[in-house]
């Protein structure tokens, strides 16, 4: 078996410890499903690659654990609201898939990654353009620069200021982030420009 990376370990160690059994248990399944899976972390999570490319991903969260499994021919069969990878959310060892369905899953995606065959792509659905709330609409129209930003945002970018705003369940909070929203606007800033490679 391919030797542990000593920082998937530490992600176990650090994880809740209702968590610490279940990730311990899948990454023992996923080696005996194929011992040539090398272990890294990536996107911050425990990574079980095959020819560098990544098979299956371990993560843990504050009240549940999952394990994606990649290019096994149904990354679009969870169902929203279940968590993150198919078999939802696992807290428990009793829910965790079993050792022959990982098996059959890890040899699908390596026969995959063997035969050159993509990831298969997610089914994603297309969100409307977001509502422009009435305050927003009118702070926009008082500052032109803010406004020029806002309209040159993808959808994606827009929404997020939209979102921002409207999600505050105060006024006085709603009426900060429309001030704050609306200065870094002006500065030609995305809503997250803070978290941005540079």
């Amino acid at each position: 078996m391919t030797a542990h990376d000593e920082r998937v370990d530490a992600y176990i160690e650090r994880a809740a410890p209702f968590a610490r059994p279940l990730l311990r248990q899948l990454r023992r399944d996923l080696h005996a499903a194929s011992p040539a899976l090398d272990e890294s972390i990536r996107w911050g999570m425990p990574a079980f690659l095959h020819d560098g490319r990544i098979v299956a991903m371990l993560a843990a969260f504050k009240q549940h654990a999952s394990l994606t499994l990649w290019r096994a021919g149904d990354n679009a069969a969870r169902r929203e609201g279940e968590g993150m990878g198919q078999f939802g959310r696992l807290t428990t060892l009793a829910e965790l898939p079993n050792a022959a369905t990982i098996a059959a899953r890890v040899r699908e995606a390596i026969a995959r990654i063997a035969g050159g065959v993509p990831t298969p792509p997610r089914n994603r659905e297309i969100r409307p353009e977001a509502v422009v709330p009435d305050e927003l609409r009118a702070a926009l129209d008082a500052h032109p620069a803010a406004a020029a930003t806002f309209a040159s945002f993808p959808p994606g970018q827009r929404r997020e200021y939209v979102d921002w705003i409207t999600e505050a369940k105060r006024d006085d909070t709603r009426a900060r982030r429309l001030a704050q929203a609306i200065e870094w606007l002006a500065e030609g800033k995305t809503r997250n420009w803070k978290h941005e490679r540079r």
